[in-house]
């Protein structure tokens, strides 16, 4: 009996190792990554399409970090007074970093109500509400160059008690010329492409008719995060009714890129960081002639066996005999 406990148990430890190798994800559900290419219409007419699909992922060179402060006070002026004094002193302290800038942002500016119990002989309870205060909302957006700077400002803002990061949005100068980049990778892979299919059927697409279709698309950081819990809980088999409380399980954040495995090409394929993401995708449609080489209307193509293919010209051969 111990025996069979010590492979059981055995048996549970390997496989949790596995696990914890391939990260805790995986422990805690199979996954399976989803196709995040732009989906094109083809063109209505074709014969044969040529597709080619790029991805670049570009590290940010701005950073914009959005906080949200909340302060109540009994009269105007004193939340006024508090949250200022709240906000002023960490905000002049991060402006001394390097590239850093600050905007304060008013959202909201409420009264707070409340329900005052008014009593009275022979009836009910009567509840009247009646303003107690007033509440202040604001937001601070920071903007630096350096992903490292923003544990320093959440630092400097939870000292004064400011924890609330809305959310991080990611910049790049380089935009506009990674994507010019990709049209032209695509470009030149397309051309290889239509060289490789004149070779297969034997025919030249130079003067064919052709259509093409295109587009980008850009996944910021912000909209690649997903979650997941992580925890192994045990089986209960109980043969009486019982209540079972179970503990809250802590929820994980992460990021989760698009995938490259549907690509052509990929530019800077390594991440290491979250990443500005832009797809590109390029269609085009070669139209080619039905041609009708015999009396019957039909082609007939000739395999050599160097495995090349040529079209029979059969109603010239019939007309020589």
């Amino acid at each position: 009996m111990k025996k069979i406990a010590v492979i059981i148990c055995a048996l549970f430890i390997t496989q949790t190792l596995s696990a914890q190798n391939a990260g805790n994800l995986n422990y805690h559900q199979k996954i399976h990554f989803p196709n995040e290419n732009i989906a094109l219409n083809h063109p209505t007419t074709a014969n044969i399409f040529i597709q080619v699909k790029g991805l670049a992922n570009i590290k940010a060179d701005a950073y914009v970090a959005i906080f949200s402060v909340t302060q109540t006070g009994k009269t105007t002026e004193e939340v006024n007074e508090l949250l200022d004094k709240r906000i002023t002193q960490p905000l002049t302290e991060i402006k001394l970093k390097k590239e850093v800038e600050t905007y304060t942002d008013m959202v909201s500016f409420v009264p707070i109500y409340e329900f005052e119990i008014e009593k009275k002989s022979f009836s009910k309870r009567t509840y009247n509400e009646i303003p107690t205060g007033f509440e202040l909302k604001k937001n601070i957006h920071i903007k630096f160059s350096e992903s490292s700077q923003l544990n320093d400002i959440i630092t400097i803002l939870a000292k004064n008690e400011i924890y609330d990061l809305v959310r991080v949005d990611y910049f790049s100068s380089t935009q506009d010329a990674m994507k010019k980049d990709l049209m032209t990778r695509a470009k030149l892979l397309v051309q290889e492409k239509m060289k490789n299919y004149e070779a297969l059927v034997g025919e030249s697409f130079v003067n064919v008719e052709k259509q093409l279709t295109d587009g980008y698309r850009v996944a910021l950081p912000v909209e690649m995060y997903n979650s997941y819990e992580a925890y192994s809980s045990s089986a209960l088999n109980l043969r009486k009714p019982a209540t079972i409380n179970q503990s809250a399980k802590s929820t994980t954040l992460y990021y989760q890129p698009i995938v490259d495995k549907e690509f052509d090409f990929v530019i800077n394929p390594v991440i290491l960081e979250p990443v500005i993401q832009i797809l590109y995708e390029v269609t085009v449609m070669i139209k080619r002639e039905k041609k009708s080489t015999t009396k019957d209307g039909k082609e007939y193509i000739l395999v050599t066996p160097n495995g090349e293919m040529k079209n029979l010209d059969l109603k010239n051969e019939n007309e020589g005999y």
